[in-house]
């Protein structure tokens, strides 16, 4: 991991509270690989805090914009039942193919970021989530969607 950043990145996710947070930034807009129709894209996964601060590569394609979207749904809905024994916990992107996020939507919030493949190293962060961070997450998708060439889906990943 290192610790050096763009200033002017597009940021797909951020999650953060004013302590410490979690940003996935792309490196390029232009795809890595192209592949039957899947763009792969580069980005990084930064981690801030008081205590660790780093980087680490991580790789997705465009039917993982798809399913960040979905994600975003489905923490919304587990948000809203109650007693529910164990927290909703998914991983973005998929794991085994490249550093990934862990979101574990407990209270407080805890996004593990997943160096899997490289050095086996997670980092655990947990974060004081606004009312707010889905819609803002929903906004960030939609202008890294536009900004790939992928904004015709809606948030649920479907296409008008």
């Amino acid at each position: 991991m290192d610790t050096n950043t763009q200033s002017d990145a597009i940021e797909l996710i951020r999650l953060a509270d004013p302590g410490q947070g979690v940003t996935v930034r792309l490196r390029s807009i232009e795809p890595t690989l192209e592949s039957l129709g899947v763009r792969h894209y580069d980005a990084e996964a930064v981690v801030t805090s008081g205590f660790v601060n780093g980087t680490v590569y991580l790789g997705f394609d465009s039917e993982d914009l798809s399913d960040w979207g979905r994600l975003l749904d489905a923490i919304e809905e587990n948000e809203q039942e109650a007693d529910l024994d164990e927290p909703f916990t998914a991983d973005w992107p998929r794991s085994g193919r490249t550093a990934y996020l862990r979101f574990i939507a407990d209270d407080p919030y805890v996004v593990e970021v997943h160096d899997g493949p490289s050095t086996q190293i997670v980092v655990s962060v947990p974060l004081d989530m606004g009312e707010e961070w889905i819609a803002e997450s929903r906004e960030r998708l939609a202008d890294a969607r536009a900004a790939l060439g992928a904004g015709t889906e809606d948030h649920h990943g479907a296409r008008p």
